[in-house]
C-alpha cells in the first residue's frame, strides 16, 4: 500500500498481475461482452489510481478492487439498461422459496422401517482420474457459466478463486446467510451435472 500511495509503478504492476483476471471474471458477470467486460476492468485500475488515498484499510486490497470493480459494472450495466443491482439478484436467489437443491426422491421418507430421511439413491462415487479429465473440467465450466448470475459469483469466487466466506460477503456485499444459500445451490447444480455425466460414462 504504501508504494501505491506514492504511485510506485512496480507496486501497481504486482497488484494488476495479482488480480487482473479475477476481476476480469468477475466484470464478465455483469456485462454484455468480454470486451465491455476489458473496458469495466481498464475502468476500474484507474479508479484504483485515483482513489488510493482513500482506502482505508477496513477492508483488504483485493476485497476493495472488487467493490470498485462492482460500482463500475454496474454502472455500466445502468447505461446499457440491462442491469439490476447484485444485491437484488442476490436476495431473490438465496431466497429460500423455489425447488430444493437435491430432489426429494433421493430421501427415504419418514415411514421408511430402516433408514427414514437417508438417502435412497446417496451420490456416486467419482472416479478420481474422470474428474481430472478435460471433459469434466469442460462440463463443469459450462455448468457454472449457465448458473444464475448470483450463484455464479459465489461459487466463482469461494471454489475458484479461492476466496473465504467472509471475502466473498464483503467484496458482492451479501448476508453470510445468503452467501451460504447461494453456495449450497451452485454446488448442488454441479454435482448434479456430475452425476448424470457420470451415471452416462459407467452404462
Amino acid at each position: 500500500m504504501a508504494g501505491l500511495r506514492h504511485r510506485d509503478e512496480a507496486a501497481f504492476v504486482t497488484m494488476v498481475t495479482s488480480y487482473h483476471q479475477t476481476l476480469l471474471r468477475i466484470a464478465r458477470l455483469h456485462v454484455s461482452s468480454m470486451a465491455v467486460a476489458e473496458e469495466v476492468v481498464q475502468e476500474t485500475w484507474l479508479a484504483v489510481m485515483t482513489g488510493i488515498d482513500r482506502f482505508d484499510g477496513r477492508s483488504s486490497v483485493k476485497t476493495w478492487c472488487v467493490r470498485i470493480l462492482v460500482n463500475q459494472a454496474v454502472s455500466r450495466g445502468r447505461r446499457e439498461g440491462r442491469i439490476v443491482p447484485f444485491s437484488a439478484l442476490a436476495a431473490a436467489d438465496g431466497s429460500p422459496a423455489g425447488p430444493p437443491s437435491v430432489p426429494a426422491d433421493r430421501f427415504h421418507d419418514v415411514e421408511h422401517p430402516v433408514s427414514p430421511y437417508l438417502w435412497s439413491a446417496p451420490p456416486r462415487d467419482w472416479p478420481e482420474e474422470r474428474l481430472l479429465g478435460a471433459e469434466v473440467r469442460r462440463l463443469v465450466a459450462e455448468t457454472v457459466a449457465g448458473l444464475p448470475v448470483a450463484q455464479r459469483a459465489v461459487i466463482s469466487l469461494r471454489d475458484i478463486e479461492g476466496w473465504s466466506a467472509s471475502e466473498t460477503c464483503d467484496a458482492l456485499e451479501i448476508s453470510d446467510a445468503n452467501q451460504r444459500v447461494l453456495l449450497h445451490r451452485a454446488r448442488a447444480a454441479v454435482r448434479t451435472a456430475l452425476d448424470g455425466y457420470l451415471a452416462e460414462v459407467q452404462r
